[in-house]
Formats: structure tokens, C-alpha cells, sequence
């Protein structure tokens, strides 16, 4: 990481300029050699107490500008001074680490949840401080051991690397400025180089930096580092001066000429000219610096007026941020921008003032980002990594408007720039591309008609509710006294009263307000980590309780409601339906949920409370090699509680359940809801990470039987809205997390929750299993389900977990089947559940599970039904499946599939498919079957054929022989059904292939008959001596000549009528001619073994065909023929002479057809001369 620097590599390092200040006092003359001796400060061993000076001293140089005490105190003793400013250097490595690296946590601490960088781990030194003002007794030193992504290459890391290597030397305090040179070791590539590092501090922070490395970044180099740390851990060995006016005023005249005189000497080349205008400047008697008194002194400290903030590289920050944002948001960019805030995190919980100036940095960059412009014009979403970005911008500044100390002035100043940048066209909407209707953060809305137009909503952008907040306050009596103390409850005489600010156990309750109290969930939690991130843990999780008693009375107060609307209608009908108690219930659902929702409450909550639980040690430290460790969490008694078992890690527990338990309405946009899904998945993980012991195993049934009886309150409950989110992927951690302790409430829990009810109102016919949006199944609703996809996938996914769990089980395995047949509408869906069930159902090394295979089969049988009459890409491996399955299952399952073949399968599936593959070897093999099964097995195959055949004769005929071939009857039956449908619906080319098959199983006369019956459909043309059907014609031709004259008789009437190619009779006519008819030798018939005469029938009706398509074919060729032709067709000519001369007369014939062609087309000369001089 480069280090941000103002200068170019200097000679003469020059001092920071940010704290210069005119110093006018003369410092107190005391006894002996004066401050320029000695050799700094005198170690203390540990552990021995302070001295008051001391305390005093510390005191004050973290409070107090110098400035002040000297303007406070007429007369400052040089050891006062001198401890004074020994105390005003950083005593806090953390805060080091914190300006050298991206995020820093020290053990003990949870690093901001929005984190994506590397963590910077690092070890506690004896004490630690509470805040950015370093209020601790001694110093907070930080350990060698951990590192973040590249570790040692961070700048943190090689500071520390150099100073442990003595590359840290010259160190040198002269009152508030600490000098020093750092030597970069040389390596293989660089040769050793010396850095001129000053560091300028006041109050305990480092006020400005200047190195001579060059970097630029945003954060200190490590040079900066080691020399700061050199400062920190071994203060004994620096010598510290008193502030250089202190030294100045001490010396006479003479000596400071001379001081003066060395000083130019020494660096003439630099200060010379600046030395010059400054001695004509005073020797003017009215010039401007003599209207000041005294000089300014860059030692001597920040004035009073000066902000007292550690020094931070605005023009790097903004560079920066530039530059991360124009990569386009990639992986990358969008992880260092996220470190970025994570470091606005740290800083808050630092207490350190630059957390609201780097954010105030970072937002002016986004909103000058130009895609802004170009989204907006073009009507476009941004990225989802870009949206994600924008909502922790947002969730920063709400962070920060509510820290509990800021300054009135503070605050407006933020309410000011947030409504201007909220104000601006430019500025993301909070939703997306979509208007709002989600509730004010300070004002709940009530809720409206959900097809009100867009355009009429208010526009709440990114920023609207951090400038709601700044309404907000911490004034109340209630609140402070829930923050301030844990022990705060009411009287015990007003706990039989309905109170809303305290419980009836008199613990306080907290929301915010009295109405809407569902609404203002996100922002009382948005409250607690306004005080996490500021570093008032404590008093978050004193509000955080506050909120989780509320959060269970009103869930007691729900469930109580429902209860008694529930026994009202059982009162008016005997078996109420769901939807007639859904519209007594008129607060079903929230307008706006936790998951999801922009503030993240649930995750606050858990995340606040599981942190003081975390046990950080050696063995679960971050040491940035490899995947990060699971965390190791420990019961802790929540302070002020009565109850001995109740710990913050199961209030952490209980809220998160109850919080993933809300029912919700499914918010509008396609951002809106895949934020909802990867949140509920970011919860679910946390949730995973916790070990439940016994305690929680309790508050996990406990809450889990709350949610299933809590009515509209939960998404678990009996009764939900068509368009509430989904309990899937809850309800899948739930169903893992409670089965090894109560299975029956596991699968109550999941059951129930595999509803999706925006599909049960409306799922249209026929299969579902094709992509889809939700408009094509909801077609009125409003706003679209997109997400609907992936909620069925964790709805297949529920299903799977269930049937896994579920093997060997058939009551749970029928009841999960049922569920699923009557929940699950995707074909594809059910199809993959089907699939992992087999795949559990047949482990390698162990027996089937008949039980879960019969659940397979089952939902196989689903999906054919389900696809039969719809297209679907993936029907044939659907189908190979199901016979393999049914194999797996045994011989019944083959039969009953084979006997409702009709319901399951369209007849080419059934025969090419599913009886061929039943019909194998291997099938047969496979399942051992004897010669009475075999023989019902093929039964089935043959009747399935023969039905099939019926039913689809062109494109099942073939098969349907195939699988019928043993057995005569069936065959005969078979062959009947192709004859039949041979005149009505079948193609000569089925025709062939069948004819070809029974010549090839050795039927001729039957394959002479269909051949027969093939030609009669036939028809070629002139030009279509390349027709595919050609080869099928020369083979029925050469099965008829050699079946016998008679068949060839029959069969060339049909060549004749079908075929006007001359080249393809002429081919046919050659090969009769070559050997006798008859050769097949068909028994009961005799050969005569002599040739066939071209003059005689049935040869003779072929030549005259022939001779006829020749010359038509002649004529027809003449009428478009190119010059380019000419050869191709003088050896058609020569090819038509062939055939004329097998008549008698044939070359009368030619010679009378050549003078014709003469006579008709003697305007083709060039022509007409090729055929004189090849023909005559």
C-alpha cells in the first residue's frame, strides 16, 4: 500500500505546517543547564505508581490545547512543561493501526458486519482504551502475531518489521514535533534507502505527517508507523526538547546570530532565499509580519481554534474513492470501498471525528460519480454491487446523525448536505427503479392500496433516512434511564397496571413510540447501533434488551389477539376457513420487514448482542491465512436480569428467530427483493455459527412453537398473506437445527412453511417448470414477484432437506411427499427432488432404501404426468429416469408403468423408450427375473406396443414390431396395424424403413408388400435424381426382380407412375437387365434362370417410361440451359443413347430425336455443333 505524502523526496525535510503557531511567552528560567541537556526523560519501572505531576500532566495534554495552559497559567515549571508534552504524543497503538491499515480489531471486538477486507488482528497490551481519546493509564501496544489479506505487506506490519529491526534512528521531540530517519533494508531489486519521517501531534493525535518516501495514500506509510511505535513502546530512548521558542528565547543576541548564521549555512541552497525575504520582511518597519507579535513556532503545538482531529488525507481519500468507483464496481474496487467504510466504522467506535469527515469524503465522490447521470438517462439500474454500496452509504449516515454526543451544530450542519445531496436528480432512490411505500422512520404511514400509482408515492432516496433521524433525539427520561443503568425498572406496585414503558415483570420496554410499533422496530435498532458504532456497547445492550422485551410482548399480545379472533369464528361456523380468518385479521402483515430492510435490524441486534458473548482467543484469531475461523461464543448473564438462564446470547437467539419469523409482504423492485433473500441467507449463516448447548436448544423450541401458534405475526403462523414472504430457507434451518432434539417439531415447523401461497391462488394448468416471471403467473399482481425462481429453488431445497432427513421413515416420507405434490408447482423442481432422493435411496455401498426409492418413483410419476402435454427440453432424460427408478423399485413398478403407460407417456416415449429399455438385457439382468416374470414383463412391452401402434402407427409402427417379433400373434397384429395405416397417414419413408426392417428379419414377400404400398406414395420429378428416396426405390425394384417376374411386374407400373427421373429408370432398367428374376428363391416357386428381354412386359412399359422421361427431360433442361452447361448435358445425351439402343428400333429412335432437337433449338448454335460433332 503507497503512503500519502504533501512533498517530494527533500533534502531538508521541512516541518509540518498544520500546527504553527505564534508563541509570545518566554519560558520560565529554572536551575541548571536549561532543556537543551540531557537525554530525555528518565525511565519508571512497571507497575510503580504515578505521580501526581504525572496524572495531572496526562490529563491535561488530552484535553487541553498548550495554548491554553499557557494563557491559563502565568508561570509553567519546565518539568510541568516537559511531562506535558511527554504525555501529549499517542499512547494507543491501536490508534496507528487504525490510520496504517484498512480495519483494525483488537480481540474482543467485532469488526463492523459490512466489512469485506482483511482484518488486521492485533494483541492487547495490559490495558486498552474505551475511545479516541486514549483515556488509558498506560499504553495500548499492539501484538506481532496477524495480518490482513497480503499481512506483512501492509504498512502496519512493515512498520512494526522496522522497528524491530533497528532501522528506526536521530528520533528526536522538540515539543510537539517528532523527527527521525527509517532505513528501508536493501533487497534483491532496491538498494538501501533512508526516509526523513516528522510527525506533528497535539492532544494525543497525530496532527499532520510528512515522510520523504513519496507515497501517496490515504493512510500512514510505514515509516510514519515505525516511528511512531519507536515513540510509543520506548519513550525512554527519544530526546525530547522543550518547544524550539522555549530554546531560542534563551540564548543572547550573539547566539542567535550565530544559530542563525550555521542554520543557512548549513542549508543555504534551500533556505537562503527564504531567509533573505524574511530579513528584508522585519527590517521593514511596515511590513506585515511586523504587525505581529511574536513568531510563529511548528513545535509549540495547535492553537485553541484548531480542530483537534488526527490527520487525514482528504485529497487522497477523494482520489481514491474516484478511482474505485470509475473500475465499474467490480470485485475489487467494490471490496476496497467497503474496507473504506469499514474503516468510517472503526473510527466512530473510536470516538474519532474523522469517521463523519472521510464518509462526507466518500459521499461527495459517489455523488459525482457520472454513471449517476447516464443511469438516469437511460432509464437503467445500476449494478447490484453498486446498490449495495449505496445502501451501507446510507446505513453510514444514519449511523452517524444519531451518535448520542454530536453537537447541535454538527447535526444540522449533516441535516443541511443530506437534504442537498437527497435533493439532487441524480440521487439513487432507496428502492431502486420504484417509488416507495414504505413507512416515514420517525412516522409510521398506514398502509395503502398496493396498486396506487408509483408516481404518487413520496420519493425517499438513499439519504432519507438519515435525514429523518436527525429529528430523532436522546433526551427522554425513559431512554436515558433504559441506557444509563441496568438495574432501571418500575415499582412494583404498577406493574398490575397496562403500562407501555415497562413490562408486566417491570423490565422497560422501547420502541420509540406508542402506535405503529411494528414500524419502528428498524429505527429503535438503528438507535442501538448509533451506540455500538460509537463505542457505547453497554448502553446498546441495554437498549437492545429494551427492545427484545418489547418485541415479546407485543408477540404474546399478537398470538393472544389471534387466539380469541380464532375462538370467535369457531363460535359462528364450525370449521372456519383460512381465508375467512385472514380477513378478520386486519394486521396481517408489515408493510415493511426487518429482513431486508435498509437498517438491517435484525442483523444489528444479533450482532450486538453475540460480540460481548465472543470468546477471543489464541486458537479463534484471525491471522489472515486461509478461511477465517469459525467464531466461539459463551453464555454472559444479561446484566439487571432476574432470570438466572437468560443470557445476551439467547436474547441474540430469540430475537433473530423472531425477527426471520415476521410475516411481510414482499417489497416491490427487483433490488428490494433479492436484498430480502440475501439477507435472510447473511442471518441464516450467523445463526449456523452459534453451537447450541441445551439453553439454546430451549429458547430455539420455544420460540419455534411461538412462531407456528402466533397467527399473523409469523410467517409460520396458520394464517398468511397470498403475498407474504416465504419461510423457506427459516424453515430449513430451523428443520436442521431442532430435528436431532424434537423431530416432531422440525417437521411441523418445515411442513408448514413449504406453502407458497402467491402461486395457490393462481398457478395456471399444465407444467410449470419452464422459466418464468412472475407477471406470466400472477398476472394481475402487484409488484411482480422476480425473485420467484430462486424462492422456489430454496422450496425444493426445504423439500430435499426434509426427504433426506426422512428415509426409512414411510409415515414422514408420505406425509413430506404429500406436501411436496401439493406445494411444489415447477415440474423441473420436483423432478430434481426426485433425483437426489434416488440418489439417497442408492447409496454404493449399502442395500436401497425401498422406502425413499418409492417416494422417487412417486414424484417421477408427478413430473410425467405433469409434462406429458407440454414442451420441455429435458422430457426424454425425464423419461429415462423414471424406467431407471421403477427398475431400482423391481418388477411392479416396470408393469404398472408399462399398463398406465397412457397417463405417463406420449406412444413414441413408451416404445422407443420405456419398453425397449424394460425389453434389455440389462434390465432383465438386473433384476434377476425367472422365466414366468420375464414373460409378464414382455406381456405388458407387447400390449404397450400394440397400443401404441394404434394410436400413433407413423412413428411407432416400427418399434411396435421390434418389441412384438417373438410372438406370432402379436406380430401378425403389428404387421395388420401398418397395412391398415399404410393408405391413410403413413409416409413412403416410414413405409421403406419398415419394408427394410422385414426384409431384414426375413419376411420378403411382407417387405415387397409394404415396399409396394411405399411407392404408391412416391413421387419424383425430372430434376430430383438426388432425391433421398432414391436409394429406397433401387432397393424395392431389387427386391421385386429378385422375389420373381411376377412381383417385378407389379411393382414397375408403380416406377413408372411414381418415378419421371430419366437417370434413375435408366439405372433401374440397367440392373433388371443384368441377372434373371427369381434369384430370392421363395420356396414352392420355380426359376427359369434366363435374363429378362427389354422387349417384352413388364420390361418394355419401363424403356418407354424411360425413353419417354429422357426426352421430356431433354426439352426441359434446353429451355434454361447456359453456355456452361453445354458438356454436362452432351453426356446426358450420351447417357439417353444408352437407353434408346436396348429397343429394337432405338437408334432410329436417337438418330429421329437428334434431328428434332436440331430443328427445334438451331438458334443455340454453339450448341447444336456439340451435338453434330458427338452425335451426327
Amino acid at each position: 500500500m503507497a503512503e500519502g505524502r504533501r512533498d517530494p523526496p527533500h533534502p531538508l525535510l521541512p516541518l509540518p505546517p498544520a500546527s504553527k503557531r505564534p508563541c509570545l511567552r518566554p519560558a520560565p528560567r529554572g536551575p541548571g543547564p536549561g532543556p537543551g541537556y540531557g537525554s530525555g526523560l528518565t525511565s519508571h519501572r512497571q507497575r510503580s505508581p504515578e505521580s501526581l505531576l504525572d496524572c495531572a500532566a496526562k490529563a491535561v495534554a488530552e484535553k487541553w490545547a498548550f495554548e491554553r495552559v499557557e494563557e491559563r497559567f502565568e508561570r509553567i515549571p519546565e518539568p510541568v512543561q516537559r511531562r506535558i508534552v511527554y504525555w501529549s504524543f499517542p499512547r494507543n497503538e491501536k490508534e496507528i493501526c487504525m490510520y496504517s491499515s484498512f480495519q483494525c480489531r483488537v480481540a474482543g471486538e467485532e469488526g463492523p458486519s459490512t466489512a469485506t477486507s482483511g482484518v488486521v488482528v492485533v494483541g492487547v497490551g495490559p490495558t486498552t482504551t474505551a475511545g479516541g481519546g486514549g483515556t488509558t493509564t498506560g499504553t495500548t501496544t499492539v501484538g506481532t502475531t496477524g495480518g490482513v489479506g497480503t499481512g506483512d505487506a501492509l504498512p502496519f506490519r512493515r512498520g512494526i518489521r522496522l522497528l524491530d529491526t533497528g532501522c528506526v534512528e536521530n528520533v528526536l521531540q522538540v515539543g510537539f514535533h517528532l523527527s527521525g530517519t527509517v532505513t528501508e533494508p536493501a533487497t534483491t531489486l532496491e538498494p538501501e534507502v533512508t526516509h526523513k519521517v516528522a510527525i506533528s501531534f497535539d492532544r494525543c493525535k497525530i496532527t499532520s505527517v510528512t515522510c520523504s518516501c513519496g507515497n501517496r495514500d490515504i493512510f500512514y506509510c510505514a515509516h510514519v508507523v515505525a516511528l511512531s511505535l519507536y515513540r510509543i513502546r520506548k519513550p525512554e530512548q527519544v530526546k525530547l526538547r522543550l518547544p524550539i521558542s522555549e530554546t531560542l528565547f534563551q540564548m543572547n543576541r550573539d547566539q542567535l546570530q550565530k544559530l542563525v548564521q550555521y542554520l543557512i549555512t548549513a542549508h543555504h541552497t534551500e533556505v537562503l532565499p527564504t531567509a533573505q525575504k524574511l530579513a528584508d520582511e522585519i527590517l521593514s518597519s511596515n511590513s506585515e509580519i511586523n504587525q505581529v507579535h511574536g513568531a510563529p513556532d511548528p513545535t509549540a503545538g495547535a492553537s485553541i481554534d484548531d480542530d483537534n482531529c488526527w490527520h487525514l488525507d482528504e485529497d487522497q481519500v477523494r482520489e481514491q474513492v474516484k478511482q474505485f468507483l470509475s473500475q465499474g464496481g467490480y470485485y475489487g474496487s467494490g471490496k476496497q470501498i467497503n474496507s473504506m467504510f469499514a474503516k468510517v466504522r472503526e473510527m466512530l467506535r473510536m470516538r474519532d471525528s474523522n469517521g463523519a469527515r472521510m464518509l462526507t469524503l466518500i459521499t461527495e465522490q459517489f455523488m459525482a460519480d457520472p454513471r449517476l447521470s447516464l443511469w438516469r438517462q437511460q432509464g437503467a439500474g445500476m449494478t447490484d454491487k453498486c446498490r449495495q454500496l449505496w445502501d451501507e452509504l446510507g446505513a453510514l449516515w444514519v449511523c452517524v446523525v444519531l451518535n448520542p454526543h454530536c453537537k447541535s451544530e454538527e447535526k444540522s450542519s449533516w441535516l443541511m448536505q443530506l437534504k442537498k445531496w437527497s435533493d439532487m436528480d441524480v440521487c439513487p432512490l432507496e428502492d431502486g427503479n420504484y417509488g416507495s411505500e414504505l413507512p416515514n422512520i420517525t412516522n409510521a404511514l398506514p398502509q395503502s392500496n398496493l396498486a396506487q400509482d408509483s408516481l404518487s408515492r413520496p420519493r425517499r432516496t438513499v439519504f432519507s433516512r438519515a435525514v429523518e433521524a436527525c429529528n430523532l433525539h436522546w433526551q427522554g427520561s425513559h431512554l436515558q434511564r433504559i441506557i444509563s443503568s441496568d438495574y432501571y425498572m418500575s415499582p412494583s406496585y404498577q406493574r398490575d397496571e397496562e403500562s407501555l414503558l415497562f413490562n408486566p415483570q417491570g423490565l422497560p420496554l422501547w420502541l420509540g413510540t406508542r402506535t405503529h410499533a411494528h414500524n419502528h422496530v428498524p429505527t429503535a435498532c438503528a438507535r442501538v447501533d448509533a451506540l455500538r458504532s460509537h463505542g457505547y456497547s453497554r448502553e446498546a445492550l441495554r437498549l437492545a434488551v429494551a427492545i427484545i422485551n418489547t418485541l415479546r410482548l407485543l408477540q404474546q399480545r399478537e398470538m393472544d389477539i389471534y387466539k380469541h379472533q380464532k375462538k370467535g369464528f369457531h363460535s359462528i361456523c364450525s370449521c372456519p376457513s383460512p381465508d375467512l380468518l385472514q380477513r378478520g385479521v386486519t394486521t396481517t402483515t408489515n408493510l415493511e420487514g426487518w429482513v431486508g430492510h435498509p437498517l438491517d435490524p435484525i442483523g444489528c441486534l444479533f450482532t450486538t448482542l453475540t460480540e460481548t458473548c465472543r470468546v477471543d482467543d489464541d486458537s479463534t484469531m484471525d491471522t489472515g491465512e486461509g478461511e477465517p475461523r469459525r467464531p466461539v461464543y459463551h453464555h454472559v448473564p444479561v446484566w439487571g436480569s432476574h432470570d438466572g438462564g437468560e443470557s445476551y446470547l439467547t436474547l441474540a437467539l430469540e430475537v433473530t428467530l423472531m425477527g426471520m419469523g415476521q410475516q411481510r409482504i414482499m417489497p416491490e423492485g427487483l433490488y428490494a427483493q433479492e436484498k430480502v433473500c440475501r439477507n435472510e441467507e447473511q442471518i441464516v449463516t450467523k445463526l449456523q455459527e452459534l453451537e447450541l448447548d441445551n439453553v439454546l436448544v430451549q429458547t430455539l423450541r420455544r420460540q419455534a412453537i411461538q412462531l407456528l401458534e402466533a397467527g399473523p405475526f409469523s410467517g409460520l403462523g396458520e394464517v398468511i398473506h397470498r403475498e407474504s414472504v416465504p419461510m423457506h430457507t427459516f424453515a430449513k434451518y430451523l428443520f436442521s437445527a431442532l430435528r436431532p432434539h424434537d423431530a416432531d417439531l422440525a417437521y411441523k415447523v418445515a411442513l408448514r412453511a413449504m406453502r407458497l401461497p402467491v402461486l395457490e391462488s393462481s398457478a395456471v394448468s399444465g407444467d410449470m417448470g419452464q422459466p418464468r416471471h412472475g407477471i406470466s403467473i400472477v398476472t394481475n399482481r402487484y409488484p411482480r414477484w422476480f425473485t420467484l425462481g430462486h424462492l422456489e429453488t430454496q422450496q425444493c431445497e426445504l423439500a430435499s432437506t426434509m426427504l433426506t432427513a426422512a428415509k426409512g421413515d414411510m409415515l414422514r416420507l408420505r406425509t413430506v411427499l404429500e406436501v411436496i405434490q401439493k406445494n411444489i408447482h415447477s415440474s423441473s423442481l420436483i423432478f430434481k427432488l426426485a433425483q437426489d432422493a434416488f440418489k439417497i435411496a442408492t447409496p454404493a455401498d449399502s442395500p436401497p432404501d425401498i422406502t425413499l426409492l418409492n417416494v422417487a418413483l412417486e414424484l417421477g410419476l408427478q413430473v410425467m404426468r405433469m409434462t406429458l402435454s407440454t414442451l420441455n427440453w429435458r422430457r426424454r432424460e425425464m423419461v429415462r429416469w423414471l424406467v431407471t427408478c421403477a427398475t431400482e423399485v423391481g418388477l411392479r413398478a416396470l408393469v404398472s408403468i408399462l399398463q398406465s403407460w397412457y397417463t405417463l407417456f406420449t406412444p413414441t416415449e413408451s416404445t422407443s423408450i420405456v419398453a425397449a429399455t424394460v425389453m434389455s438385457h440389462n434390465t432383465i439382468l438386473r433384476l434377476s427375473l425367472d422365466y414366468t416374470q420375464r414373460e409378464e414383463l414382455a406381456s405388458c412391452a407387447r400390449t404397450l406396443a400394440l397400443q401404441c401402434a394404434m394410436k400413433d402407427p407413423q412413428n411407432c409402427a416400427l418399434s411396435a414390431l421390434t418389441l412384438c417379433e417373438k410372438d406370432h400373434i402379436a406380430f401378425e397384429t403389428a404387421y395388420q396395424i401398418v397395412i391398415d395405416a399404410a393408405s391413410t397417414g403413413m409416409t413412403y419413408s416410414q413405409l421403406f424403413t419398415i419394408a427394410r426392417y422385414m426384409e431384414h428379419r426375413g419376411y420378403p414377400l411382407r417387405s415387397f408388400k409394404l415396399a409396394s404400398l411405399a411407392m404408391s406414395h412416391l413421387n419424383l420429378a425430372y430434376n430430383q435424381d438426388t432425391h433421398p428416396a432414391i436409394n429406397d426405390v433401387l432397393w424395392a425394384c431389387a427386391l421385386s426382380h429378385s422375389l420373381g417376374k411376377n412381383e417385378l411386374a407389379a411393382i414397375i407400373p408403380l416406377v413408372v407412375k411414381g418415378v419421371h427421373c430419366a437417370t434413375v429408370l435408366s439405372d433401374i432398367l440397367r440392373r433388371c437387365t443384368m441377372t434373371a428374376p427369381g434369384l430370392a428363391g421363395i420356396p414352392g416357386r420355380r426359376n427359369s434362370g434366363k435374363l429378362m428381354a427389354t422387349d417384352k412386359a413388364p420390361l418394355r412399359q419401363l424403356l418407354d417410361a424411360t425413353i419417354s422421361a429422357y426426352i421430356n427431360t431433354t426439352h426441359s433442361r434446353l429451355t434454361h440451359i447456359s453456355p456452361r452447361h453445354y458438356g454436362e448435358f452432351i453426356e446426358f445425351l450420351s447417357k439417353a443413347r444408352e437407353t434408346f439402343l436396348l429397343a429394337q428400333d432405338g437408334h432410329i429412335q436417337f438418330g429421329q430425336f437428334i434431328d428434332n432437337l436440331k430443328q427445334i433449338y438451331k438458334g443455340k448454335k454453339k450448341l447444336m455443333m456439340l451435338v453434330r460433332e458427338r452425335f451426327g
